[in-house]
């Protein structure tokens, strides 16, 4: 029963390109950065993304007693940055798009924009704060404070939707206070970049940066950014040379994921754990090496889009909810693992693996629908209100 955790390799793919048309030699897809397109893409990653979200807590190399590693979606372990990185480019393509698409697009920002990501972040903050509290985890008033404000993550997935507000407000700011787009855009860039910077001086497990999950592929917002200001002569330049980008980037994507995890395994993100004295250029160099690799991956999924018009019903729905799909799912991760994060015995484990997915994915669906009805209901949207996702392009 527990090889049948493989046949998510077939049904993945089955589920991506079922209703699928490839474009003729010569044309092009013209919906391919188009919302209902990306939607779908991310769609498809939200479930790759609850794969390995499964996979940490059941397949790592890392788990505890040994024993407890099981075969099957190792795979998915390591390749979480890589999926959340087309989150972000279609975050800040999607942004900038939008400004220069819409009438006053500033006006209301914080309240259109930034609102509705801080109202999912302590939405599910609150739902994961009571299953502490009924799964029994110990608190002192000190930890209930961390806990409520997300200063330290009661939902352990949600570095996300903490470091998104920011890049908006990034944004905000350049776009409300400088007139020349281009100066405007570097900015942009400059604020994110010096996030990572100073993202890369944070020893793991302090304050807010937890670790290099929360800057080893952010510069893909502003990437996003750059190619929607660039877009026409990017895409012609893709069209111009596909058969030639088109397999480089195919291929170049195991040696520059082989060439990542040479440099993270041998500098180390983890010089603190021996008091490195250059531990902070170290991190700097393993996040150059995952750098490459991140823009390799969203490379090959535009270039893919540019040739392949996906979207069947299935991956339209999980368009639809992937923000709150990705918040929520991890709570029924958390409450069918071994233990509950921060250590406590979890009350429901399950250890075949494909119930265990099957579990989350049937108890996270229904329940991101009704986080969604929720913020919607907040927020004052009507049921068919696009407002959020067409900056977010549904978070990861």
């Amino acid at each position: 029963m527990d090889k049948l955790i493989y046949s998510v390799y077939f049904i993945l793919p089955v589920l991506l390109l079922w209703g699928a048309k490839v474009e003729k030699i010569g044309e092009w897809n013209d919906e391919a950065l188009s919302l209902r397109q990306s939607k779908a893409v991310q769609g498809f990653l939200a479930l790759c993304i609850m794969f390995h979200h499964v996979g940490q807590k059941t397949c790592a190399s890392w788990l505890n007693p040994p024993s407890r590693i099981q075969k099957g979606l190792g795979f998915f372990v390591p390749l979480g940055f890589l999926f959340v990185s087309v989150f972000l480019f279609f975050n800040g393509y999607g942004i900038y798009k939008s400004f220069h698409a819409k009438d006053n697009y500033l006006k209301g920002f914080m309240k259109k924009r930034i609102l509705p990501v801080v109202l999912a972040l302590y939405s599910t903050t609150i739902i994961f704060f009571i299953a502490r509290i009924l799964v029994g985890e110990k608190m002192d008033g000190k930890k209930v404070f961390w806990y409520l404000t997300s200063i330290k993550l009661c939902n352990p997935n949600t570095w996300y939707v903490i470091v998104l507000p920011f890049f908006y407000l990034f944004f905000y700011l350049a776009f409300r206070f400088i007139k020349k787009d281009g100066f405007a855009v570097a900015v942009v860039c400059g604020l994110v970049l010096l996030y990572m910077l100073e993202a890369t001086r944070v020893d793991h497990n302090d304050f807010w940066i937890r670790g290099q999950w929360w800057y080893n592929c952010v510069h893909l917002f502003p990437m996003g950014v750059l190619f929607a200001k660039f877009e026409k002569n990017i895409l012609k330049f893709f069209k111009k040379f596909y058969v030639v980008l088109m397999p480089l980037s195919v291929l170049g994507l195991y040696p520059l994921y082989k060439f990542s995890t040479f440099i993270t395994g041998t500098v180390s993100y983890y010089g603190e754990n021996w008091n490195a004295p250059d531990k902070v250029m170290r991190r700097r160099i393993c996040l150059g090496s995952e750098m490459l690799v991140t823009l390799d991956f969203v490379l090959v999924v535009l270039l893919l889009c540019m040739k392949l018009r996906i979207g069947n019903k299935f991956l339209k729905f999980m368009g639809t909810i992937t923000l709150e799909f990705y918040l929520i799912h991890g709570l029924f991760v958390e409450l069918c693992d071994h233990t509950f994060d921060g250590g406590v015995r979890s009350p429901f484990p399950i250890h075949n693996l494909l119930l265990y997915s099957v579990v989350v994915f049937v108890l996270g669906v229904p329940s991101a629908i009704l986080l969604k009805k929720f913020h919607t209901f907040v927020l004052g949207k009507s049921k068919n209100s696009t407002t959020q996702t067409e900056d977010m392009v549904k978070s990861a």
